[in-house]
């Protein structure tokens, strides 16, 4: 690796380079924007940037003379927002190269890179080689890549795909562009859900139970991409998740474990630019999904994983057939990264849990520590695949472990230990569930008809609840009151919608009245004769 890239991985973005000659280079003084342009972008004035053959969206190179530093940027142009011999700094620049008062730098066009024509490449369906691809990482840690060539890129790895040896490539490479954890303990354990579900919080329940049980499990998870709440916005509710790596490893050795937010920790720094893109496109590439995830289990120290597939009607795998050949690809790649890993699929066809937002869903967490909770579904799977790590370690004997976790939570350990948690992470270690403000703006949402409820469709709560103003509002969310199976009347509580304020709550209520997340059993009979069909509602049936 070399030594400029090095710089890369320990955090730092400037590239360190050859001291230049700047006689062929335009000398500028920098004047600061206060605004966030979402890329790395500056201004050039029009009449300087025809002098030095500067075109708009070209790339330029920005040099400090002093530092011996070179940054790449996207040059836009202006002849009113800057005088001649300024160069105009977006927040995003700025926070990078931090210039002081009387520094001046010297721009001038920068060359296209060698990785456009490997992105290029992947757009015409070519398989692209394990160097190459090391490359195009590098360079998006560098800058030196535009936001629209990385979305290319994306979007040719979720139209052609990526194969195993290009996914393995990509992994390794997000690996190399971050820090790691270094930890001399063995086994180190982790475990992932590939997510489409609300209410999901098993990571929570789960990692106090395996650090009871003396395993380690240093925990960096992921804020939402496309759900209510990601465990590291529920997490936050009770401690903070944004800490720095030498942090993490001094918790964990302490307690066992812990649960922080991955993209505060430069850990497989390159994902989070990926995910950031992939993020508005709402997209996941098969091979970038496998890759981001694979790649932060391995940046910290990982040996043994286990992976939760949620299938089901709106979940992200919706067939069991899909399901295990992603089980396969999961567990080819944490192999040949040099992991053990264990999936399991789980039913995705609902909630898990009773409430869904991240102060709602802290509280539930913490409920079912205490052993208070009325959430057995969240219980149950987050015990069974505890479970699972307690007995791949042989910390439980086979078809033991799952009886052995729900243990550790009836004793009192787990939340011991998730207390111990909080409190080392900076949280209050006493708070209970009761202590934890959700929003005051509330709607009870009522059954219309008598009826059984037939299902609870995952992706219209999750509509529902960021309507309401979840994840970045902690205090919005839903709080279920019907599972699967009820048998329910007229005028019975369904849900109740939280939110900060009524413009939020209004909003999600538009929503709830235009979908209604909960399926009511019914049996459909279709006349031969004719074109109509029959609902009877299985409680008239029974009746």
């Amino acid at each position: 690796m070399d030594e400029s890239f090095f710089s890369e991985i320990t955090g730092e973005k400037k590239l360190n380079v050859e001291k230049k000659d700047v006689s062929s280079m335009l000398k500028v003084k920098p004047k600061l924007f206060d605004i966030d342009a979402g890329s790395n972008i500056i201004i050039v004035h029009e009449y300087d940037a025809k002098d030095y053959d500067i075109f708009a969206e070209d790339r330029v190179e920005i040099y400090n003379q002093k530092t011996n530093e070179s940054f790449i940027a996207i040059a836009n142009m202006s002849d009113t927002l800057i005088k001649r011999g300024e160069i105009g700094l977006y927040n995003e620049v700025a926070s990078e190269i931090k210039p002081k008062k009387g520094d001046v730098y010297y721009i001038k066009p920068a060359e296209k890179p060698i990785t456009v024509k490997y992105i290029k490449d992947k757009m015409d369906k070519k398989i692209l080689k394990e160097e190459q691809i090391r490359s195009i990482i590098q360079d998006l840690m560098k800058n030196k890549l535009t936001k629209v060539e990385l979305t290319t890129f994306i979007i040719s790895a979720y139209i052609n795909g990526l194969n195993m040896d290009e996914t393995v490539a990509l992994s390794k490479s997000i690996v190399e562009s971050g820090d790691k954890l270094i930890i001399d303990r063995h086994p180190v354990i982790d475990k992932h859900c590939i997510g489409g579900v609300a209410g999901n919080r098993t990571t929570m329940v789960l990692v106090p139970v395996i650090a009871a049980a003396g395993l380690t499990i240093p925990k960096s998870s992921s804020r939402s991409i496309t759900s209510p709440a990601g465990t590291a916005d529920s997490m936050e509710v009770l401690a903070p998740v944004n800490l720095p790596l030498s942090e993490l490893k001094k918790i964990v050795l302490k307690t066992n474990g812990a649960i922080v937010w991955g993209g505060g920790l430069n850990l497989a720094a390159a994902d989070d630019y990926l995910i950031n893109i992939r993020k508005p496109l709402k997209i996941d590439p098969r091979g970038m999904l496998l890759a981001s995830i694979m790649a932060k289990k391995k940046a910290v120290g990982s040996e043994y994983v286990l992976i939760d597939i949620p299938v089901g009607k709106g979940a992200k795998v919706d067939n069991e057939a899909t399901a295990k050949e992603l089980s396969d690809q999961f567990i080819e790649l944490g192999g040949r990264l040099g992991m053990r890993i264990q999936t399991i699929m789980t039913d995705g066809s609902a909630p898990v849990g009773k409430s869904i937002g991240p102060a709602l869903e802290a509280q539930d967490v913490l409920m079912l520590l205490e052993n208070r909770s009325p959430s057995l579904d969240l219980l149950e799977k987050s015990c069974q695949m505890a479970g699972v790590l307690l007995e791949s370690t042989g910390k439980a004997e086979a078809g033991t472990g799952a009886n052995m976790a729900k243990k550790i939570i009836k004793d009192g350990k787990a939340i011991e230990k998730m207390r111990q948690i909080i409190g080392e992470q900076g949280g209050n270690e006493k708070i209970k569930a009761e202590d934890i403000p959700v929003g005051q703006h509330t709607e009870l949402i009522k059954s219309q008809v008598d009826s059984r409820v037939h299902g609870i469709e995952s992706k219209i709560i999750t509509e529902i609840a960021m309507a309401a103003g979840a994840p970045k509002c902690k205090g919005a969310g839903i709080k279920l009151f019907v599972e699967v199976g009820d048998k329910i009347r007229i005028g019975d509580p369904l849900f109740e919608i939280y939110a900060e304020s009524e413009a939020k709550l209004d909003q999600a209520i538009a929503v709830a009245e235009k979908i209604n997340p909960i399926q009511y059993g019914k049996v459909i009979l279709e006349s031969y004769t004719g074109k109509r069909i029959f609902e009877i509602s299985k409680l008239n049936l029974e009746e």
